[in-house]
């Protein structure tokens, strides 16, 4: 096998999945993980650097990602539909490279360490959303919570992209998660 195969990255995080699931998270090591992918533990860490991120891996880019995106859009929207129109176009190309499998879900709702690592996360996206509309002029009382409803409106959307095993478009379920907020407002 090639030093730098690129497929060892995937070949991880199947691993990881499945002995997550079969063992649980707190009782895999990163050795485990290693030998179920074919590679050294040491090899292990020049893809991911500890056992959280070959679930989360590539999560720190969409920040960046979402922050461009809202820097983007037309003008002319509320601040709410200017985050998700953007939401909408990052989140496409996040299910490109995202597992959609039900047991990433479920081991990350089953473990308190992962279910943090993911709100991290998520702050992080709500940040990134609420400076870039900052930068755009949007008032920062306006700013704020617009952010905080589409960060609520994504999580929705990509949940049901998930129940979905990867089979709707995403933005179809960011329109139906957006319609339902807007449902439960009423």
């Amino acid at each position: 096998m090639a030093r730098w195969d690129p497929g060892t990255a995937d070949r991880l995080r199947k691993a990881a999945l499945e002995l997550y699931a079969e063992h649980g998270y707190d009782a895999v090591t990163i050795t485990q993980i290693a030998e179920r992918a074919g590679i050294t533990r040491r090899s292990y860490f020049r893809y991911f650097p500890d056992k959280r991120e070959v679930l989360f891996a590539g999560a720190e880019q969409l920040p960046p990602a979402v922050a461009e995106a809202v820097l983007a859009a037309e003008e002319g929207e509320s601040p709410l539909r200017t985050i998700l129109a953007a939401l909408a176009d990052v989140g496409t190309r996040i299910t490109q490279v995202v597992d959609p499998s039900p047991e990433r879900r479920a081991i990350i709702a089953a473990t308190p360490e992962l279910r943090e690592r993911e709100r991290s996360k998520a702050a992080a996206i709500t940040t990134a959303m609420q400076d870039a509309l900052e930068r755009r002029g949007t008032a920062p009382e306006l700013a704020r919570p617009a952010a905080q409803v589409a960060a609520i409106v994504f999580g929705d959307a990509f949940d049901r992209w998930i129940d979905s095993d990867g089979g709707r478009s995403f933005p179809a379920c960011l329109d139906e998660a957006a319609s339902a907020f807007r449902e439960a407002c009423r």
